[in-house]
């Protein structure tokens, strides 16, 4: 079947539901305003049975089947950016300094619409439970939510989640079983040396290329340390040291980011990260210290469930609409934790053109809520037929 006609009678209704929330963001826990105008839509949707402030202010919404069957979780995260907007549109953020610039105002409102149908037909056997979830950018949200037992306080069987995409095509669904989304660490170096007058660098310890060195030696992690056919991000993302053109500093820092999707992989870099730091501070003669953060595990899709729900997209967006076998991003993503907990599938929807994510000129596209509401409507009625 297509896009659910009752959903896409309700498109003008989801435009002005995301556009408000757009003018209102919030960023990582504190999404307490977002979370009251989701219970107050699903209150006016008469939905009865809604938990608050898990996570701080998520939200997860039970809507009950017409009988006995599993409980499918459907996700859609709430928090904003610290971005200041520039689109120039009449729905802009009202908050300087943060955005809605990843769709998340769309996510929420695409998983509202999907509430509002199914909590009029109800349609289906089990339960659905409706996750708004706070700090996927940054917090781990997911988890937070995960440890603090929704899983099984609300039996969630399985769980799905969807993620819109500028420069995709409109409406078209991919997705893979597997690995979908990288995990994303995080890696500290605080050198430290003698500093001094630059015109006689031989009585300092220059941090300077040392830091440089240790840069350039991570670099050979991916080249030299791992097989070429494993998927693998080394990147420094920031280099600091010095205030003066004739002054040698005493203290150097750089920073950076590791993608990877498999266990060994990351240990290794760990590993190689250390050892290649512990080299280069006596090569160098300075102290150095070395912190590895791991941060977002990889989001790995369950296969069944993938298949399962790139089956349902087709109903919904067209058979030549869905890629199945889609390919892996770098990009990483805390649903990773709910995919730990339970089995379930994370996909996309192209948005068509527009600015990319995470960029001050981007808007969601409102066009797209009516296919992303259905699909995940859809996902419920077909894993549990009344």
């Amino acid at each position: 079947m297509p896009i659910i006609n009752s959903i896409a009678a309700m498109s003008d209704d989801m435009k002005t539901w995301r556009r408000h929330l757009h003018k209102h963001p919030e960023l990582q826990f504190d999404c307490h305003e977002t979370a009251r105008f989701v219970v107050d839509r699903l209150k006016e949707f008469g939905v009865t049975e809604i938990h608050e402030g898990i996570a701080t202010s998520g939200v997860v919404a039970i809507i009950e089947g017409k009988g006995a069957g599993p409980t499918i979780g459907l996700r859609a995260d709430m928090d904003a950016l610290p971005i200041e907007e520039a689109t120039g549109a009449e729905h802009a953020s009202t908050v300087p300094g943060k955005m809605h610039a990843c769709g998340h105002d769309g996510h929420t409102t695409m998983l509202l619409g999907a509430a509002k149908y199914l909590a009029e037909t109800r349609n289906f056997n089990g339960r659905v439970a409706l996750i708004f979830q706070p700090a996927e950018e940054g917090g781990g949200g997911a988890g937070v939510m995960v440890e603090e037992g929704i899983m099984d306080t609300f039996d969630i069987a399985q769980v799905f989640a969807l993620h819109n995409v500028p420069g995709k095509d409109f409406g078209h669904v991919f997705t893979t079983p597997g690995p979908i989304m990288a995990a994303a660490d995080t890696f500290h170096v605080h050198v430290k040396g003698k500093g001094g007058h630059g015109a006689y660098p031989h009585e300092t310890l220059d941090p300077i290329p040392a830091a440089l060195s240790v840069a350039q030696a991570f670099g050979t992690i991916v080249s030299r340390n791992h097989r070429s056919l494993d998927d693998l991000v080394v990147s420094v993302t920031q280099i600091h040291s010095g205030s003066a053109d004739n002054v040698i500093p005493d203290k150097a820092y750089l920073n950076g980011t590791v993608r990877t999707f498999d266990a060994e992989v990351r240990d290794m870099v760990e590993r190689r990260m250390g050892e290649i730091v512990r080299g280069q501070a006596e090569s160098y003669g300075v102290e150095i210290d070395f912190t590895y953060e791991r941060g977002y595990p990889p989001t790995i899709n369950d296969a069944e469930a993938t298949s399962f729900a790139a089956d349902v997209a087709r109903e919904v967006a067209g058979e030549d609409r869905v890629d199945a076998e889609s390919y892996k991003e770098m990009g990483a993503e805390d649903f990773a934790y709910m995919l730990e907990a339970r089995p379930g599938s994370y996909l996309f929807i192209g948005a068509g053109e527009g600015a990319g994510l995470h960029h001050p000129e981007f808007d969601f596209n409102d066009e797209i809520s009516p296919i992303g509401a259905s699909l995940l409507a859809r996902i419920v009625e077909t894993a549990n037929p009344a």
